[in-house]
């Protein structure tokens, strides 16, 4: 898979909010399915929940592994790194030399 649709499949994948919500969860520990499932008691059904699991483990995001009959769903932070360096790192540094060049300014006067 080229790198253009890998990260389709990440930026896809974030688009969503419940999506969104499932990383937000992962983001401390790992998690089962069933506590994923849980989190959306009442606005998801276990279905949706696993359909969203699926979308994020497709893009990578998502790392599921099984222990008897529990999977446990971890966050993978390497596809965020990926659009870091591509998409974030080469603006920000821009930005980044201007605030120092305004540091500089501000101490001299």
């Amino acid at each position: 898979m080229s790198t253009a649709d890998s990260d389709d499949l990440v930026f896809r994948a974030l688009a969503d909010s419940r999506r969104r919500r499932i990383l937000d969860l992962l983001k401390t520990r790992s998690r089962t399915t069933g506590e994923l499932c849980e989190a959306f008691e009442g606005v998801l059904d276990r279905c949706t929940v696993m359909q969203h699991i699926g979308v994020l483990e497709r893009a990578g995001l998502l790392i599921a592994r099984r222990e008897g009959r529990t999977r446990w769903n971890d966050l993978n932070a390497a596809p965020f790194r990926d659009i870091y360096d591509r998409w974030i790192s080469p603006y920000a540094q821009g930005s980044v030399e201007l605030l120092a060049r305004l540091k500089r300014d501000l101490e001299g006067a």
